[in-house]
């Protein structure tokens, strides 16, 4: 399959490895061009590309960068990507520690429902709940005893069903999280985030999500600060 990957950081780098080692064809970029993604590229087989070009190089297009910089891709990036392609948003909210505030998302919609939005594509949410070191060391053959679950949601059957095959391919159990609108079930803060269960394990985390995003989720006057100091 090709597979472009938007982003280049850790969940980037990690499935632009991953994806490589297992015989994809993928297509990586990021914000400061081509030519800064040799040594990746060395590595894994991987082409470095533009940003416009990752969004049209595959059958897949991984979105994975801070949601702040969401606006700043380039407009009409989708615009000639055919429609049966599958864009997948790995992002997660850091109001304090990165992003600072997003009006839409204070107010209520689901990150991902931002960022397709700002895209102006539907998406997948898949990838945000793991640690990049844990998508890149923990994968295990089906069936194994205490195999690790990943939630994906999206309003679209078929664009999940791929999405679920990959991760399947990586190592990994693939729940149905719902719509896009259910999302927010594994936003961080939410039992499922950065918990490494197992299927019955996510699917219980998920049913207990609350949706109520807590003080700490949420802008202040100051964001943001860092990760080491929120503001």
């Amino acid at each position: 399959m090709k597979i472009g990957i938007i982003g280049a950081g850790n969940i980037g780098g990690t499935l632009t490895r991953r994806f490589a080692a297992l015989g994809h064809k993928v297509f990586v970029a990021n914000s400061r061009g081509p030519e800064t993604l040799a040594e990746l590229a060395s590595e894994t087989g991987a082409t470095p590309v533009t940003v416009e070009q990752a969004a049209q190089a595959g059958e897949v297009v991984i979105v994975t960068i801070p949601l702040k910089n969401i606006p700043s891709l380039p407009a009409g990036l989708f615009a000639k990507t055919p429609k049966n392609v599958v864009v997948v948003d790995t992002g997660n909210y850091y109001p304090q520690q990165r992003d600072g505030r997003i009006d839409g998302i204070e107010n209520g919609m689901t990150e991902s429902r931002w960022v397709e939005q700002q895209l102006g594509r539907p998406v997948v949410k898949a990838f945000n709940n793991i640690y990049a070191e844990h998508l890149y060391k923990l994968g295990r053959p089906p069936g194994s005893p205490g195999r690790i679950a990943l939630p994906v949601a999206g309003d679209d059957p078929a664009a999940k069903a791929v999405v679920l095959r990959l991760i399947d391919e990586l190592g990994f159990d693939g729940v149905d999280a719902g719509t896009l609108d259910e999302s927010w079930r594994q936003q961080p803060d939410t039992p499922v985030y950065a918990a490494d269960f197992d299927a019955d394990g996510v699917r219980d985390a998920l049913a207990k999500a609350n949706k109520e995003r807590k003080p700490e989720w949420r802008a202040t006057p100051r964001s943001p600060g860092t990760y080491q100091t929120p503001a």
